[in-house]
């Protein structure tokens, strides 16, 4: 089966036909550096980063491109608010520069914490300020922008299209959104390209005079200089349809004549609790905040249990139900590692299984990949896994079972999960397990023995006391027929 996404540009879900076969050149829009990174950014990386996960794990080679807005008015503004901290020698353009460094380093860190993967190419807007500059020289030149006192605009009137992104008409588009007039433009509804500077703002020398670029352009620059006038994926939020995403189109196609993207995906937004995320409401949550209480991989949980196109609310509640979720995973693998390490069988290359069973743990498998093939399906997605879950649950607890076939089965299984999961970034602490981990899990494994010593000799005092220090240390006991196994709590 063939993947179909849902093309934001055509309204319809078409099937993905790349440009290059078997790859994938994909822009997303990224962040402007001038704040924290908050779970709103989070959903969208997450949706993104899995999306991309998904296509390479589907066999494409992907060509990710991301960019960094590090020029920008709310920079300037944020600038403006350090003026008391900041030496006051210190110029504009210096003090936007320590802006965008110091929110740059809590980016990454976020990112990093939440387990996206680095972009292939993460160009910056202050990198590529001449490539800006040519492609609005040629705008100016077929007629497509023009040139006021400094500041340069693209005439909207003049694309033909304007508006077929968001589909609505430019009648339509004035009546529902408010636009300020600036005096040199001809047109309310034309764009910035190139704005003139003011006394003390960062600029740049450009034929038209010192000054910067408008936000729209910088899109259309870096991410055609890097995939091509035409390429297969433009991706980001839903908020940026309109103007942004209609506006690269515009200025992208005015430029060039071919189609700029193929497919237009984007992500819903994300409320907190029924409303939007506001710091003026207090309900703003960055992500270092979030991870403060919960692990990424329950982050990642909540946002593959909605459709990424659909909106989602966030609540302290839905955490928590994840956070059990994700639980029930690590019981298993915590429950399989045991039993496969206790099991009297050669730790051999797995040749055979009961073919009736490796069917059933394959069709889960089929049933996820068909879900993600149909626009990145990531709730239905997880549902198929979580079956697969309370399927090898009943496995363990099938005393029917020979023990040589439930070893096999209990392997395969696990490594479907795992295979599975990591789509999702999902159950990465069983591939790699610290020292400290290792040391952990031997000195209670050492402890469960103990425990069991005592029991048979009915010294259940002792047992007793040994599962009530390990309770108190984070870490509860759970007996079953077959055997003992813990889960870590902390």
């Amino acid at each position: 089966m063939s993947i179909k996404i849902y093309n934001t540009l055509t309204r319809k879900k078409e099937e993905f036909i790349p440009i290059t076969p078997a790859k994938v050149g994909m822009y997303v829009c990224g962040v402007t550096v001038y704040d924290e990174c908050h779970i709103g950014h989070a959903r969208s990386a997450i949706v993104f980063d899995i999306i991309r996960r998904y296509f390479k794990y589907r066999g494409y080679e992907v060509k990710f491109v991301k960019n960094i807005t590090d020029i920008d008015d709310k920079i300037i503004d944020k600038a403006h608010q350090f003026n008391k901290i900041l030496s006051k020698t210190m110029a504009l353009k210096e003090r936007c520069q320590w802006v965008v460094d110091k929110f740059l380093k809590f980016y990454y860190k976020d990112m990093k914490n939440l387990g996206v993967e680095k972009p292939d190419i993460e160009p910056r807007a202050t990198q590529h300020i001449p490539d800006m500059i040519k492609l609005i020289e040629n705008l100016i030149k077929k007629g497509y922008a023009y040139n006021t006192n400094g500041n340069v605009y693209f005439s909207i009137g003049r694309f033909k299209d304007y508006g077929k992104l968001s589909n609505q008409n430019i009648e339509r588009i004035l009546s529902g959104v408010r636009v300020d007039l600036e005096e040199d433009k001809k047109d309310k509804l034309d764009f910035a390209l190139w704005k003139s500077a003011k006394d003390d703002e960062p600029y740049w020398e450009s034929p038209w005079g010192n000054g910067r670029p408008g936000w729209h352009i910088e899109c259309s620059t870096m991410s055609m200089k890097y995939l091509g006038e035409n390429f297969d994926i433009h991706g980001g939020g839903i908020d940026l349809v309109f103007p942004h995403h209609e506006n690269e189109i515009a200025q992208s196609e005015s430029g060039t004549g071919k189609t700029f993207a193929n497919y237009w995906l984007h992500n819903g937004l994300l409320s907190v609790n029924g409303e939007k995320m506001s710091k003026s409401l207090g309900n703003f949550i960055s992500v270092s905040d979030i991870m403060a209480d919960y692990t990424p991989e329950v982050l990642r949980l909540f946002f593959i249990s909605s459709h990424y196109a659909s909106p989602q609310d966030f609540t302290y509640e839905k955490m928590d139900e994840q956070k059990k979720a994700l639980e029930r995973f690590y019981i298993l693998f915590t429950k399989i590692d045991s039993y496969l390490e206790k099991a009297n069988v050669k730790r051999e290359i797995m040749e055979r299984i009961l073919d009736d069973i490796k069917q059933k743990i394959d069709s889960f498998k089929n049933s996820f990949i068909d879900a993600m093939d149909d626009d990145f399906n990531t709730a239905l997605a997880s549902g198929f896994l979580f079956d697969l879950l309370t399927f090898t649950n009943k496995v363990l607890d099938d005393g029917t079972i020979a023990p040589k076939e439930k070893y096999y089965i209990l392997r395969y299984a696990k490594k479907v999960i795992l295979e599975l999961g990591s789509i999702f970034g999902l159950f990465s602490k069983t591939a790699t397990m610290t020292k400290e981990a290792e040391l952990v899990k031997d000195l209670i494994g050492f402890l469960i023995e103990l425990r069991e010593g005592a029991r048979k000799n009915k010294d259940f005092k002792t047992a007793d006391l040994i599962r009530q220090r390990l309770l108190k240390m984070g870490f509860i006991l759970e007996d079953t027929k077959e055997n003992t196994t813990f889960r870590d709590v902390r």
